[in-house]
């Protein structure tokens, strides 16, 4: 339980790198343009497409040098293809950190803020200026092949996130770049696809995110390859430039993702600054040059394009850092102990027990038998989040450990070894990866194997490593303990063990809700009809390029997660925000702490909200406190409740602590498109205050002015 309680700032203040802007990005600018008049036009030309697959383009020649970006959220690739250099090594050793999504599932941003600075800090020590990450597409489909890259179903949940994993990363010097800018909910055909996704959904639901990672200074924001409404997000001036820049106030560097762009007018005039990786292919329209010879677009065009990069790269000093030859700093090396902390913390908090009948914590003296694929893995996605890392932790190295020769490990186990076992822990799941869907059910032989487990013995224990929501329901009920282990990264394991044994009490909540049935989803026809989502792939140039897209209709607008399953009357298997401790907890005295038998907001008076959290069992733990809001009586569709504030607070047994909250009028508000604004209906409303969105312990009235 130490380890759970362990102070993050403590882990943070090893840390050697503290950076801020050198400068606002006004002075930038006014340096940037100083520079530009020294460029020639084939120079800026240069300037909006990357170099060499993986670098911000340069100009050496007038001290632009070229700035390297890597992959992942989730720690730093070590390996790079370059054209012209092959492969290169970034770092001798980089951090395998948990999957994104395990991240969402502690509830904790500031676990958030200290596994950001440790990927910034690995970036640095490994030379890249920027990150490629973080990924914060809200989970909308549980198919998704990248949902492990992002934060869940909530905006608030994952904008809580963002704001501490982006300020986190960039106290190091590290850029981050928020993607994918915006509504790339499928992974199936990915360059074919077109969201057609409503205004109100497109500001409450898929925007706040980038919002708070905005608010927080992100530095860099990369458009998605989907289109939105007809207009591929690279190329549309509504995403870019009104939406991107103007309603959420974005200054910084816009870049496409790579090779997802096709028509380079459209490019130069959408707001967009960069195509990565800067390669022509054959099916994209005339050249830059060409446009800018013919007069379609002009030179001063192309320095508005090439003015944010060299402004922010001015602003954080990349320039300065690159050219002194200071972009690698192998001294942070030494932190890498303090990251491998951070890791297993991560894994710790953000494991999810979602089944005991009392079986765990397990006592060390049971006999064991493991089953399943995974003991002898590091689970992971695949794609660009993909890190390697190292000294990697398997579930046979840690149990070996814990049980000695009380454990037996067999991936497909006799009837007679299922039955005579004491406890048996099944170990199953997927392998999720980018530019690929997965069917929500397991593969038919793993879902005969995880069942008959099961049934064969009534200890088994069941630990799934996934990297979103799978179709448990003809087990979960049966089994004696059910774990959501994620991709706990290279040394998670030891904290899935930890939870096993008892020596860690599990905090982790769901980031999203885990439907009965793939039927039960809003996004059950995001795939076209007679299409195979395990045979399709990503490809830009699929059907020899012939430019056909499909649409994917969001028709439930801004009923998305458990805002969709609460209105219409679904219960999920397990819902959003749920999450089972060794302990038990009672929330209790909730109120609002202002005069008068009417509890009224106004603009300029928020609520203040407490509550108190009892440990009423033997084992310390934490608990996540959730507060939602609903309207009672709304002008127009809304949520039964919408997740407004979150609090995770540890308490001893037999202890209490008071968690409280301030309520503020934007908390209310609804995106109103006809005003295209925010706006807040005067009226009632509720505080409801609980462990999930289905385990609701207060209900507190109050009146909006």
């Amino acid at each position: 339980m130490k380890r759970l309680l362990l102070s993050l700032l403590a882990l943070a203040a090893t840390t050697a790198v503290i950076a801020q802007p050198v400068m606002s990005f006004e002075q930038a600018e006014a340096k940037a343009d100083e520079i530009i008049k020294t460029l020639t036009l084939e120079e800026k030309l240069s300037m909006i497409q990357g170099h060499n697959r993986f670098f911000l383009p340069g100009v050496p020649a007038k001290g632009l040098p070229h700035i390297y970006t890597t992959d992942a959220s989730m720690g730093v690739k070590n390996k790079q293809h370059m054209h012209d250099a092959g492969e290169i090594i970034l770092a001798e050793r980089t951090t395998q950190f948990p999957a994104f999504i395990m991240l969402a599932a502690t509830f904790n941003p500031q676990l958030a803020y200290s596994y950001g600075h440790a990927v910034g800090e690995e970036a640095r020590m490994a030379g890249a200026g920027v990150i490629l990450g973080p990924g914060m597409n809200i989970y909308r489909n549980s198919q998704c092949g990248r949902n492990f890259e992002y934060l869940g179903e909530d905006p608030h949940l994952a904008a809580s996130i963002i704001y501490d994993y982006v300020t986190g990363m960039q106290s190091t010097g590290t850029l981050a770049c928020a993607k994918h800018f915006l509504c790339n909910q499928t992974e199936f055909y990915r360059r074919r696809s077109n969201s057609i996704v409503d205004e109100r959904a497109i500001m409450e639901i898929y925007t706040p995110a980038f919002k708070a990672a905005i608010d927080a200074g992100v530095a860099t924001v990369m458009t998605a390859y989907n289109q939105l409404n007809g207009e591929w997000t690279g190329e549309s001036k509504y995403v870019i430039t009104d939406l991107l820049r103007g309603t959420l106030g974005f200054k910084g560097l816009v870049m496409s993702d790579w090779n997802s762009i096709y028509d380079w007018k459209n490019v130069i005039f959408s707001g967009q600054n960069l195509d990565m990786p800067g390669e022509d292919a054959f099916y994209i329209k005339k050249k830059p040059a060409d446009l800018v010879a013919e007069g379609v677009a002009t030179e001063q065009d192309i320095e508005k394009m090439i003015r944010p990069l060299i402004a922010t790269c001015i602003r954080w000093g990349l320039y300065d850092r690159y050219n002194s030859g200071k972009q690698y700093d192998r001294s942070l090396e030494a932190n890498l102990p303090a990251h491998q902390q951070i890791s297993y913390q991560t894994a710790a908090e953000g494991a999810v027990l979602l089944r005991n009948n009392g079986i765990l914590p397990l006592a060390t003296s049971r006999k064991l038998l493991v089953v399943g694929k995974w003991f002898d893995k590091v689970p992971h996605g695949g794609g660009a989040a993909r890190v390697t890392g190292y000294d990697h932790v398997t579930l046979r190295d840690v149990l070996t450990e814990s049980f000695g020769k009380d454990v037996v490990f067999a991936e497909r186990p006799s009837a007679v070894q299922l039955k005579a076992a004491d406890v048996v822990l099944c170990v199953t799941g997927t392998f999720d990866a980018e530019a690929s869907e997965r069917p929500f059910d397991l593969d038919k032989k793993e879902e005969t194997f995880v069942r008959k487990v099961v049934e064969s013995n009534p200890n088994t224990i069941v630990l799934v490593h996934s990297g979103s929501a799978v179709n448990m329901s003809a087990w979960a009920d049966k089994c004696a303990a059910l774990i959501y282990g994620w991709y706990p990264g290279q040394n998670g394991q030891k904290a899935i063990r930890d939870i096993i044994i008892g020596a860690v009490n599990p905090s982790g909540k769901l980031p999203m809700s885990i439907e009965r049935d793939f039927k039960d989803s809003p996004a059950v026809n995001s795939v076209p009809e007679g299409f195979n989502i395990a045979k399709a792939y990503g490809n830009p140039n699929e059907k020899a390029f012939h430019p056909w897209t499909y649409d994917v209709h969001y028709d439930e607008s801004v009923l998305v997660g458990y805002r969709w399953y609460e209105k219409k009357d679904i219960k999920p298997l397990f819902p959003f925000g749920y999450g089972l401790s060794y302990t038990t907890f009672n929330l209790d005295k909730a109120k609002i702490l202002s005069k008068g038998k009417v509890k009224t907001l106004t603009a300029e008076k928020p609520l203040k909200v407490a509550i108190e959290v009892s440990n009423t069992g033997s084992m310390a733990g934490a608990e996540v406190v959730q507060l939602y809001i609903a309207e009672k009586n709304p002008t127009v569709l809304r949520p039964n409740k919408e997740l407004k504030a979150i609090r995770k607070v540890a308490v001893e047994p037999g202890k209490k602590s008071v968690v409280t909250f301030e309520v503020d009028k934007k908390m209310c508000a609804f995106w109103c498109d006809k005003t295209h604004s925010w706006t807040t209906n005067a009226g009632e409303y509720e505080i409801l205050i609980g462990t999930s969105s289905a385990d609701i312990a207060a209900v507190l009235p109050f009146v909006v002015q």
